[in-house]
């Protein structure tokens, strides 16, 4: 079994130890239980080079060969998969067995873009033209700067890397600096599964490992989960090479509750969609807009729930269903708009502190009483909050569920199917759930409108966003 002591960041089928030492917190304790390099600016170049050189032949193999390779891949995954849950629940700070999940998921998620590698399309070849025939190809890009997100390492950087790699792209993963452990791992099995440079991991921070990155000549494509603001940044700096951009950035969900919804049904999901993974998920259900006449229902619903989830160290205790935030500076950016919400008139029903605990812990909170405009409901907050306001019908709900910057998904919680469906149609957003709020499947594409992004994660979409066309006419008249 690997230590932390053991994981360095992989280049070239090498490991690549050069770099200023950073610590790795255990956010449930505040312990430092390891340290990873920050590997700079020269590590990322390294780590293009050898990227760019693997390229060639990595783009020549046969999808039947890449597919053959993530298979792999996903079977050494489950095969180590009490390792992999296990740096995970320490290093983010969640429950072992949702961190054992994930990694379930990861595999999945790498088994079917296997699968999709094998199945791309293009436009038929035809004449479209006097004498020629056209044909399309679809080509890689070649080196894909992957940046993945700390709420989800292991399930997300599938999301990154699975469409990369299928569509024949070698890759550099940067893992976020405060969650880089499982990352790691992959890297060192993958370094048995794939050809050298076709998979590079490396470790450090945004504006400096990050940003090489997106400004490296070399670098074809910038694949980024992260927030937006992270996002703009990226676009900016990879603005001078034109690169193309693949994001999906912040959410910010709303939830529409009807006169008529099953608010059995919403109680048993509303609990998992608003807190699951301490609400540090871009889906998370975070704006409720309910109507009048369950106002009070909902509220309660939504409080007990808050009241009642078990908080503490999941790695250690088997019945704690939510962990602590990400770190120390992240408890105190979520509490930060918990106190100026409450500062500003709001109310908080459940919760609005921070748990006697060791660790970045933030209390499951309930805030009622904010106005549309303000802060709370506005704003990303990625922590175990949810906002309640209430809506003047249809037309109302809808309005206010889009008046916002972010378009990632959204749910609607009636039993009339032609409103579901006009509600579906009309907001704002990548996902739209109906009476459910929050899964996702590899084959359907998921991604934002607005300031959520843009391209699509999973489903062979994804593949196809990390692939070029080229259009190839054929002079069939010339003379032999």
């Amino acid at each position: 079994m690997a230590t932390i002591a053991d994981l360095t960041p992989f280049v070239g089928g090498r490991p690549y130890t050069k770099g200023e030492a950073a610590s790795v917190v255990e956010p449930a304790t505040g312990l430092v239980i390891g340290r990873v390099p920050d590997v700079g600016a020269e590590g990322a170049a390294a780590a293009v080079r050898a990227a760019k050189e693997a390229a060639p032949g990595w783009a020549a193999s046969l999808p039947k060969d890449r597919a053959a390779a993530l298979l792999a891949l996903a079977d050494a995954m489950e095969a180590r998969i009490d390792e992999f849950a296990e740096l995970e629940a320490r290093d983010v700070g969640k429950p072992l067995a949702a961190a054992r999940g994930e990694i379930a998921s990861a595999a999945d998620k790498y088994r079917f873009f296997a699968g999709a590698a094998r199945t791309l399309t293009t436009a038929a070849s035809a004449e479209y033209k006097p004498g020629i025939t056209s044909i399309v190809r679809r080509e890689p890009l070649g080196v894909v700067a992957a940046i993945a997100p700390w709420n989800y390492p292991m399930g997300l950087t599938s999301w990154k890397i699975g469409p990369a790699l299928a569509g024949g792209n070698t890759v550099v993963l940067k893992p976020a600096l405060d969650t880089s452990l499982t990352a790691l791992l992959l890297a060192e099995i993958a370094n048995g599964i794939l050809p050298p440079g076709v998979l590079n991991v490396v470790t450090g921070s945004g504006p400096g490992v990050g940003a090489a990155l997106a400004t490296h000549p070399d670098v074809a494509m910038v694949s980024l989960t992260g927030g937006t603001d992270t996002g703009r940044r990226l676009m900016a700096l990879a603005a001078p090479t034109v690169k193309k951009m693949h994001l999906e950035l912040g959410g910010k969900a709303p939830v529409l509750v009807y006169d008529d919804a099953d608010l059995d049904a919403f109680a048993a999901v509303v609990r998992g969609a608003v807190f699951r993974n301490s609400g540090q998920d871009c889906t998370a259900a975070t704006r409720v807009y309910t109507s009048p006449k369950l106002r009070d229902e909902v509220v309660d619903i939504l409080t007990t729930a808050a009241k009642n989830i078990n908080v503490g160290n999941g790695f250690v205790d088997d019945s704690v269903e939510m962990g602590p935030v990400v770190s120390e500076r992240h408890r105190k950016n979520v509490v930060g708009f918990i106190e100026r919400a409450l500062a500003g008139g709001a109310r908080a029903a459940a919760g609005g502190g921070t748990p006697d605990l060791p660790g970045s812990y933030v209390a499951p909170t309930v805030i009622v009483g904010a106005e549309q405009s303000s802060e709370i409901v506005q704003e990303e907050i990625f922590g175990p909050v949810v906002t309640v306001l209430t809506h003047d019908g249809h037309e109302d709900a809808v309005a206010q569920a889009n008046d916002i910057a972010y378009g990632l998904a959204a749910s609607v919680w009636t039993r009339d199917i032609d409103r579901a469906l006009d509600a579906a149609q009309r907001i704002q957003a990548g996902t739209v759930w109906i009476n459910d709020h929050g899964p996702t499947a590899a084959e359907m594409p998921f991604g934002g409108y607005k300031q959520s992004g843009v391209g699509r994660d999973l489903s062979v979409h994804a593949v196809e966003d990390h692939m070029q066309l080229k259009h190839v006419a054929v002079n069939i008249r010339s003379p032999r």
